[in-house]
């Protein structure tokens, strides 16, 4: 369907749309959640004020790394007002660059990040950053140094570079993407060791019962191969 062209938030509009975040929160707790994660990645809201690719804005939410992430630290304040720091998580993808979401010094800006994050007590980290990124790439590092809190990772990860990852202390836990989608028994597959089933990115998103319900569960038969 057409849609509007986005525009830039105006100065006096950003306080209200902090204060929505604040509002999801408190449904959030109403409703029996444990928690909220914010999501700072993949070039949505929050993600466009962070990085300087998108964030081309004069004011005091623009310009500075310290300038780019006041949106986000406001938003995370919202949360944690409405529900706890300890109840607020938050997710960010230095490595992604669709659709302009760039960012000139990413360990620069990810690094204030952390830090603010780790200074607020927040419940953990989410950083999205593929397995197979260069290990001079890595901005992993970096934020395990500047955050104090729990580390998770996402990006591609299997069974066993994800066990390697926790083992290494690279993070203190994995979260899988595509691996829930092809796998709607992904967690049982993880306990046995046994195979996933291979992901089809054409049906990802699309609608339809095709590549939504229609990925096969372990086999009766399969189950009872396996080792208890």
């Amino acid at each position: 369907m057409p849609f509007r062209v986005p525009r830039v938030l105006a100065h006096d509009e950003i306080p209200n749309v902090v204060r929505a975040f604040g509002i999801a929160a408190t449904n959030a707790r109403r409703a029996g959640f444990d928690g909220v994660e914010i999501h700072g990645a993949n070039g949505f809201l929050v993600d466009q004020f962070l990085r300087d690719g998108a964030n081309l804005r004069t004011d005091e939410h623009g310009g500075s790394a310290e300038n780019r992430a006041r949106f986000l630290l406001a938003v995370v304040d919202a949360a944690s007002d409405a529900f706890g720091a300890d109840r607020v998580g938050i997710r960010v993808s230095p490595h992604a660059t669709a659709d302009g979401t760039t960012d000139s010094a990413p360990q620069t800006t990810y690094r204030y990040v952390a830090e603010q994050l780790s200074a607020r007590q927040v419940a953990y980290l989410h950083l999205i950053e593929p397995v197979d990124t260069p290990a001079p790439s890595r901005v992993a590092p970096l934020l395990r140094s500047a955050f104090s809190g729990p580390l998770i990772l996402c990006g591609g990860f299997d069974q066993t570079s994800a066990t390697e990852a926790v083992r290494e202390g690279r993070a203190d836990a994995i979260a899988f993407g595509v691996g829930y989608i092809a796998n709607p028994d992904l967690v049982e597959r993880l306990r046995r060791g046994a195979a996933w089933n291979t992901p089809d990115p054409t049906t990802f998103y699309t609608g339809g019962d095709q590549g939504y319900i229609d990925y096969p569960f372990l086999s009766s038969a399969s189950l009872r191969a396996e080792p208890a």
